[in-house]
């Protein structure tokens, strides 16, 4: 092996104080202008590639940095803007990218889905009929930024075309003829790059670690075996991350002079890909040995044991490259300031930059130098490891024991829901909402106050009762059928439920950015989890004691809790789903035993936790599944159980959604412009269910006709008497304008659905 270098492939976009976030909401609500946004952005990447070449990093990304998110920048790179937004070729107006993004008065917004198995969410691309076209080099752009102002020889990040057209709607079918119309496009863009002396290109190909059938792999050979004649001196590094590599030997074979491998998702299987074919002589091997998606210290010993290991099966005139296993934009920006946590668990961190220093001290630990980062690393995780949260017994033995138990309710859905319909004698076509309704200032400022210690408990409890007793108030002017009790007294719906559960810590300012500007802070799953107290039976039974309609209780279910949250490393994360799931039914119980009997366990993360291989996914869905019917299976029949998801790719789980045998899902259309009722088209779906059918996340106000228009199409193969209505998520990022008018749009539209349908289908 000839060099031992250091590299990143992202960083968090988001700043050490969300600026990027401010900066770019305070454009969005006229407070800043255009070029002011583009100064104060411009200030955040350069600090942020000062930052990672202060850390002692060789090979640093420039283009990772986006003003939304990275798959719409190379759309609208090469034009590909939905023909339903105004816009006439060139350079995207930043108005136009935005509108792609969040929708318009006049347009709605491009759907929005999860990037692989993480909670990050991309804009996904709509091929359409534009032609596309150049409109701005932007890796190019960043390139020469970081060379220019900062001497910065950077390695430019282009999302590969390959994974591009995979994730893209409109390719299926024609993934060859949209790579013959792009690929001269991807060609310029690396020549330019080349001839402005870019040392390296990352060219992310994540679509390589999924399915790769025999014509995906014919055309992926192509797309190289062009990019290699056409641009011969660009040196591409073609980057895979979250699991390993499918075809290995094709793909390492192909003409680029490097391939990165996850070493730590996908670990067993790339290294004994590698033991068994091998490593081509002359490329470098970019090995992601550090975990880019969890916080937790790596045993740097035991690492650089392991990369002894894959140096050892490389030729001698191969390159190394030391790396996080995928971008660091899945985990938040620093440690620093952490000082709020226990010192045993903050010892054990490591976010962006202190992910930053593990890779550059394993770099010189391999050259001999600097050891004791390395031994301190190891003895920070041995003292989490022998912390009593980690050997709560009870807790073990509960887990142990509900494992070898079935979780099912105690009668089949008809039978139930004959029970439900008796109680409640809900009208054809029910109205609900998700859950949440609008945070206002006023609701965080009061927030802040009470976690400040201005307001006792008492004044800020009064305040939430205040804003529940409003808006039980206001739905029922709009008409709804299901209430909810708006969630005003949380900030997230992981967050909540962790702050009051044993086994759960919290960060100051542990943000990750989930999509767009909107950033979550995950919670810390460190210890056992268990149940102390009742979590949201207050609230709701005030709620509940206002009206005579009923009011849903709203939790969110423990796969969810489990996706959402960083999670120990020492344990499955089965057990530690099955943990969370005897805490929320001991819950749910609590709600029920108030009178609560309509009550929601969201999980919206269900999906985003598939492993990327079909081959394992078996496995997760059955002890997913049985870990929300262990939260939900000990109630009456009587008590509905509803459940939601949304922004995800539902088509390839039907079944698991079935299995769930919640009483009620709701599911997100919207934004997928009701594509996802063709799969209930192919499959017949015998539960109630819900198809969103606004979008919540754009501001635009939807007209009754839009929302008449996806339930006639659902109603076509849905069972109207199991059929809801419903936003397709919660309200909490909407102002109460727009709320309210939407909202009352939607029951208009349930009305004149019903008078559609007519009276010749009976209700019960």
């Amino acid at each position: 092996m000839s060099r031992i270098t250091s590299g990143n492939l992202g960083f968090p976009r988001i700043g050490k104080q969300r600026e990027w976030k401010k900066a770019i909401e305070a454009y969005w609500s006229g407070k800043l202008e255009e070029a002011e946004l583009h100064r104060q952005l411009d200030e955040i990447r350069s600090e942020h590639w000062k930052l990672q070449k202060n850390k002692g990093i060789d090979w640093i990304p420039v283009g990772d940095f986006s003003y939304y998110d990275q798959v719409l920048d190379t759309a609208v790179m090469f034009g590909l803007v939905p023909e339903r937004f105004e816009y006439d070729g060139g350079p995207v107006p930043l108005e136009t990218y935005y509108a792609v993004a969040r929708g318009s008065k006049t347009a709605a917004a491009s759907e929005m889905t999860k990037w692989f198995n993480t909670n990050y969410h991309y804009i996904v691309p709509e091929l359409g009929n534009r032609e596309p076209e150049l409109t701005a080099n932007l890796p190019l752009q960043a390139y020469l930024e970081a060379k220019e102002k900062l001497g910065i020889d950077g390695k430019p990040v282009v999302l590969g075309l390959y994974s591009f057209l995979k994730l893209s709607k409109g390719a299926s079918g024609n993934l060859r003829e949209w790579s013959q119309k792009l690929l001269p496009l991807y060609v310029r863009v690396l020549r330019e790059l080349e001839q402005e002396g870019a040392a390296w290109i990352q060219v992310d190909e994540p679509g390589l670690v999924t399915f790769v059938s025999d014509e995906d792999l014919a055309l992926l050979q192509d797309i190289y075996r062009t990019i290699s004649a056409e641009v011969p001196q660009a040196r591409i590094l073609l980057q895979t991350y979250f699991d390993a590599v499918e075809r290995y030997e094709e793909i390492v074979a192909l003409p680029v002079h490097g391939i990165g491998l996850d070493f730590v998702h996908g670990r067993e299987e790339n290294l004994q890909a590698l033991r068994q074919h091998g490593f081509p002589g002359g490329k470098t091997l970019a090995a992601g040995v550090v975990d880019g998606r969890n916080i937790w210290r790596s045993d740097l010993p035991a690492v650089q044991v392991f990369i002894g290991e894959i140096a050892g099966l490389l030729a001698d005139d191969s390159d190394l490259i030391i790396q996080p296993s995928c971008s660091l934009l899945h985990v938040p920006v620093s440690a620093q300031g952490e000082d709020g946590l226990p010192g045993v668990l903050k010892d054990a961190l490591a976010f962006a930059e202190e992910k930053l220093e593990e890779i550059a001290a394993l770099r010189q630990a391999l050259h001999g130098e600097n050891p004791a980062l390395l031994a301190e690393s190891r003895q920070a995780l041995e003292r989490l490891n022998a912390d009593p949260s980690r050997s709560r017994k009870n807790v073990q033995e509960a887990v142990n024991r509900i494992a070898q138990q079935p979780a099912e309710r105690l009668s089949p859905f008809e039978i139930r829901h004959a029970e439900q319909q008796r109680v409640w004698n809900l009208p054809l076509l029910p109205t609900t909402t998700i859950g949440s309704f609008p945070q206002t200032a006023e609701v965080r400022a009061a927030r802040q106050k009470w976690r400040k210690g201005e307001w006792t408990t008492e004044r800020y409890d009064e305040f939430i009762r205040e804003e529940i007793r409003t808006w039980i108030g206001i739905q029922e002017d709009i008409g709804l059928d299901v209430l909810v009790h708006g969630e005003f007294e949380r900030t997230d719906m992981v967050e909540f439920f962790g702050e009051k559960l044993p086994g759960f810590a919290f960060t100051k300012g542990g943000w990750v950015q989930s999509y767009g500007t909107r950033c979550v802070k995950p919670p810390l799953i460190y210890g056992d989890v268990e149940f102390d107290r009742p979590m949201t039976v207050k609230e709701t039974a005030f709620a509940q004691s206002l009206t005579s309609k009923p009011v849903k209780g709203m939790l969110t279910g423990p796969v969810t809790v489990l996706n959402w949250s960083f999670v120990r490393s020492d344990l499955p994360r089965e057990t530690v789903a099955y943990q969370i799931a005897l805490a929320l039914r001991k819950e749910v119980e609590a709600l029920e035993e108030a009178g609560i009997t309509m009550i929601q366990v969201d999980e919206p993360a269900l999906r985003e936790g598939f492993p990327l291989k079909p081959a394992d996914r078996g496995a997760y869905i059955d002890w997913a599944v049985k870990a929300f019917k262990i939260t939900t299976s000990s109630v009456r029949d009587t008590t509905q159980i509803h459940t939601h998801m949304c922004y995800c790719e539902f088509h390839d789980m039907i079944d698991a959604i079935r299995d769930l045998d919640a009483d009620v899902i709701s599911i997100e259309t919207s934004r997928s412009h009701g594509e996802l009722i063709q799969s209930f088209e192919e499959n017949t779906y015998p539960l109630g269910i819900g198809l969103g059918v606004y979008d919540i996340h754009s501001p635009r106000v939807p007209s009754e006709e839009e929302m008449m228009a996806m339930v006639r199409r659902a109603l076509q193969v849905l069972d109207p008497k199991l059929f809801w209505i419903n936003p397709d998520c919660g309200l909490k990022t909407r102002g109460r304008e727009e709320t309210v008018a939407a909202l009352k749009n939607m029951v208009s539209a349930a009305k004149r659905s019903r008078e559609a349908i007519g009276s010749s289908i009976p209700v019960n």
